[in-house]
């Protein structure tokens, strides 16, 4: 009986995974591919504690209540800004199961031919993703500089780790009985995966985390073959090509190569000149003078990045959002594919404070619109509205599409100084005389023009 229900619940929940990822590619239908997943995922772990190698229960039990203990608080309480580190600390505990699985499966059984071949890919992916995921949270979280740590030969010395543990892994299979070089095999792998994400600055991290995704789902692929375990391939194979698939999406907005990303040292610039700005003019302005401008304005678009994200400020927000649409001012909210610090972070962010869908426009769509526009808004987004990326050839950032911000009429940037942002690059936007700079904390400037619109009688 088990093994005539177990494949239909694999068969309910790939479907489910395919229409998770497809629901979730529209800001509308995000939440219904969430849920999807989630049945899917439910679907999967009952129908695999269904099948007939499951003898006994009582560890899988008691894993999924430690589980549960450590994730749903995890996710209850864990702050917006640190969407991007769950993300990776998940992911490197989801490489390290499929690496140790692989590992298990490959001093018990013994396989040979192509299990062998697909079980020594999964833990050599596994291995570096666990290592790789790890040094990426450990950047954002700021435990390790954000900024890349290169050296001379550092691509060298990458290629040579990496072909190192391919030929031990090549070995297990050219030569059986050499299982002893296993340790050497998985050390290489995750000192390789390592060094990989090292050089990695933090303007890049958003591919980073795509692509290490791409890697954990290649990962549980392999293992499907090695475990003959079709919902596994499908799984990996769908999470391994949608997070490649993204990752070429953050490159193209970035206007970077998967070279450049993985084997550059993007971010590596003099901060020199963080300290230069300081000693250039701008025009600043205080909440009232905002207000008095948005009280004339017809059509503001608003720009968040990831200093919103910092301050918590997309409740104050929402409250801005409606105070200016009941006034009969057309508001709506340029999402920049890399805002924030991984792909979706804004849009998360806004829905979070139940701002309309509808209002969220995509940077392709929102751009021709700045020049119509009163004012744009930009609130903690710093290397997506650069003019330098289109400005400058000798620029960093040269080429990289960016939130055209500069053609609006008045232009208003809420920041708490004149830090450069993850590109470690100054931005001429902000000595333009059509714009004001709002220096303070996200969440307080947006209250204090909240407030001030009241004073005015709008809303």
């Amino acid at each position: 009986m088990k093994d005539v229900i177990y494949p239909i619940f694999y068969l309910c929940a790939a479907a489910l995974y395919i229409l998770a990822l497809k629901w979730m590619n529209s800001p509308t239908t995000a939440r219904r591919g969430v849920l999807a997943g989630e049945i899917g995922m439910v679907l999967a772990v009952v129908g695999t504690m269904l099948r007939y190698e499951v003898v006994e229960y009582h560890w899988i039990l008691l894993a999924m209540i430690v589980g549960t203990a450590i994730g749903v608080p995890l996710a209850l309480l864990m702050p917006m800004t640190a969407v991007p580190q769950r993300t990776a600390i998940a992911q490197a505990f989801g490489a390290l199961a499929a690496a140790l699985i692989g590992t298990v499966e490959f001093f018990e059984r013994q396989p040979t031919g192509f299990i062998l071949v697909a079980l020594t890919i999964e833990m050599l992916l596994g291995y570096l993703t666990f290592t790789a995921s790890l040094v990426a949270f450990a950047k954002l979280q700021e435990l390790l500089p954000g900024r890349p740590l290169v050296y001379k030969g550092q691509n060298i010395v990458n290629l040579c780790v990496m072909a190192a543990a391919i030929f031990m892994g090549s070995l297990f299979y050219v030569s059986p009985g050499t299982a002893w070089v296993f340790p050497a095999f998985a050390g290489l792998s995750m000192l390789f995966g390592v060094l990989l994400i090292i050089p990695i600055g933090g303007a890049d991290m958003p591919t980073v985390i795509a692509l290490l995704n791409s890697y954990a789902g290649l990962s549980a692929s392999a293992m499907g073959f090695a475990l003959n375990n079709k919902l596994l391939i499908v799984a990996g194979a769908l999470d391994g090509s949608s997070g490649l698939i993204l990752a070429i999406i953050m490159c193209r907005a970035m206007n970077r190569s998967f070279t450049n990303v993985l084997f550059g040292g993007f971010g590596a610039v003099i901060q020199s000149t963080a300290v230069k700005v300081e000693q250039r003019p701008v025009r600043s302005a205080s909440a009232e003078e905002v207000a008095s401008i948005l009280d004339t304005a017809r059509s503001v678009i608003v720009v968040p990045g990831y200093g919103l994200a910092v301050a918590q400020a997309q409740h104050k927000l929402r409250e801005l959002y409606d105070i200016l649409t009941r006034r009969g001012v057309d508001v709506r909210f340029a999402i920049h594919p890399v805002a924030g610090r991984m792909p979706g972070h804004m849009n998360v962010l806004l829905a979070e404070a139940d701002i309309p869908y509808d209002k969220m426009v995509e940077m392709e769509e929102i751009n021709s619109e700045f020049a119509m526009c009163d004012v744009a808004l930009v609130i903690g987004a710093n290397d997506v509205v650069n003019p330098a990326a289109k400005n400058d050839p000798a620029s960093p950032i040269a080429g990289m599409p960016i939130l055209e911000v500069d053609r609006a009429r008045t232009v208003m940037i809420i920041k708490r100084g004149m830090a450069a942002g993850f590109a470690g690059i100054d931005n001429e936007l902000y000595y333009m005389d059509k714009t004001l700079m709002l220096f303070g904390d996200a969440k307080s400037f947006t209250a204090s023009i909240v407030k001030e619109l009241g004073t005015l009688g709008v809303g």
